[in-house]
């Protein structure tokens, strides 16, 4: 069964993003991310640049078959999650609904920021998973540094 952690009083959700898939890749996990469109264009580019010396390995959800089963961390929005070969964890944020598909994953991660709105549509997710039996943890960000 999936377990879902949720990351919440997240400050700034891209560069959270970056350090928790940095941390995430290296203990060679493979990695999905789903959330809207202009997030993961914003992702991408931070992904090349977040560190000077580093860059981590990922593609969009649109890349050949064969780099999307090569690279660490596929980034994918919701209508195109079912394209990333991985299943092993996915991160989330952005979106209302949980992400179609999240129960073929080892792990779930819900990245919550500090916006109202965002924490309320957080709480609709949770309240989902919970009802459904799903293994529940919660970290509060602004308590834990990755």
């Amino acid at each position: 069964m999936t377990e879902v952690a949720f990351h919440f009083n997240v400050p700034q959700l891209l560069p959270y993003a970056c350090r928790l898939l940095r941390k995430a890749t290296q203990t060679q996990a493979r990695v999905t991310v789903v959330a809207p469109e202009a997030e993961l264009c914003s992702l991408d580019a931070q992904l090349w640049t977040f560190e000077a010396d580093t860059f981590l390995a990922h593609c969009l959800w649109d890349a050949p078959a064969h780099v999307l089963a090569a690279s660490p961390v596929v980034l994918a929005c919701a209508e195109s999650l079912a394209v990333s070969p991985h299943r092993e964890v996915l991160v989330h944020w952005g979106n209302a609904q949980p992400p179609a598909g999240f129960e073929s994953y080892n792990r779930l991660i819900e990245l919550v920021s500090h916006d109202e709105e965002d924490r309320a549509r957080a709480r609709g997710r949770w309240k989902h998973y919970a009802d459904r039996g799903y293994p529940m943890s919660r970290y509060d960000v602004s308590k834990v540094r990755v």
